[in-house]
């Protein structure tokens, strides 16, 4: 960030009570998201939850979309490490059952979906939530290159559409087909991927 630029919401002085702070009212705002959505986001009312002042909030994050951003950048780095079982397809297995098991989470999976749509409609948060994404597929694509590295992927192979080849079908049916969420659909998942895969469908021109 260059001396020239905004702050982005939260993003204020690091670390000591501003950690503290920041923590106490993402937690807040990621219940009321999972418990009302977006729509009912309301600061005051984090600020209420998070025993912080109102006036802390409004400052540091200004709007419901403000805390919507932070909330990405939050989980992009709190995320998890890739897997490394030694295959490709154990590898994306545990992507899919890991994607599966945060939108089938209680509040995770509201969560999600309330921040989804707020992407929606407001350009920040979209902007976080392709950081998030770009986060998760980073970290992930070293698994693919293992992948090419022991024979099982042509040279050539794209590890993020790869791993967007797996996680897509378990947002869909979250978001849109409402078909089952689970171990069986993570599973057909991978393993789609992985045929895809080694038909070289992912391999860049």
């Amino acid at each position: 960030m260059s001396p020239a630029e905004p702050a982005a919401p939260g993003s204020v002085r690091s670390g000591g009570r501003t950690a503290r702070v920041r923590a106490a009212v993402l937690r807040a705002a990621g219940d009321q998201l999972a418990e009302h959505g977006f729509a009912a986001l309301d600061l005051a009312r984090v600020a209420a939850a998070a025993e912080v002042g109102k006036t802390t909030v409004y400052r540091r994050w200004r709007t419901p979309a403000g805390l919507i951003t932070d909330l990405f950048i939050d989980m992009a780095e709190q995320s998890l490490p890739h897997a490394d079982t030694g295959s490709l397809l154990g590898d994306l297995t545990a992507n899919a059952r890991l994607v599966t098991k945060t939108l089938t989470d209680p509040r995770q999976g509201k969560l999600f979906a309330a921040a989804i749509a707020a992407a929606t409609c407001d350009d920040s948060a979209a902007t976080a939530l392709r950081h998030f994404f770009d986060t998760r597929l980073t970290e992930w694509s070293a698994c693919v290159h293992a992948a090419v590295e022991r024979g099982e992927a042509p040279a050539g192979t794209d590890p993020r559409a790869v791993l967007s080849a797996v996680s897509a079908p378990l947002y869909y049916r979250m978001l849109l087909s409402g078909d089952p969420l689970d171990d069986t659909a993570a599973t057909m998942s991978a393993h789609a991927a992985v045929t895809a895969v080694s038909a070289g469908t992912f391999v860049r021109n």
